[in-house]
């Protein structure tokens, strides 16, 4: 399927509101309600949206700490990469793992209940003996901008 303005449109004003109606995404998207449902649904089918979500905030919630780590393996084959990421998947508080370039090869983003449970995490981790050369942590002390979207129209201009 190739995506046209209306498609990217829609994308776009679905990320920043998935409760939004039908009516309401139509008339942003300059479409009728029949249409634009049919388009939803054909992205929906296609694996462009791959669901909704509430975004929640967290300091509502009561303390929390976030940490940003940079992860040095040992040894670089496939089969490392794969150990590595078998392990960090089933750790809950890792909410993003990017494969980077440069001086390290992952870059993780922890949110925890404070640093204890963040050093007991990386403990484990290295005791566990899945390929962690070394890790450099970086504790977030303030966020001013997180943004929720992605700048979709901007991206891919049409």
């Amino acid at each position: 399927m190739k995506l046209d303005r209306i498609d990217i449109k829609i994308l776009y004003e679905l990320q920043k509101n998935g409760r939004i109606t039908n009516v309401e995404l139509a008339e942003l998207v300059n479409l009728s309600p029949s249409p634009c449902l049919m388009r939803v649904k054909k992205l929906q089918s296609e694996g462009y949206i791959e669901g909704y979500s509430a975004q929640i905030n967290v300091s509502k919630l009561g303390q929390t700490l976030t940490v940003f780590t940079e992860i040095t393996l040992k040894n670089h084959r496939q089969i490392d990469f794969a150990r590595f990421l078998a392990a960090i998947d089933k750790v809950d508080q890792v909410i993003e793992c990017h494969l980077v370039s440069g001086g390290y090869d992952y870059l993780l983003k922890f949110v925890t209940a404070g640093i204890g449970e963040y050093q007991t995490i990386m403990e484990r981790l290295t005791d566990m003996d899945v390929g962690i050369d070394k890790y450099f942590s970086f504790v977030v002390l303030k966020s001013p901008i997180v943004k929720a979207h992605m700048p979709l129209t901007s991206l891919f201009r049409m």
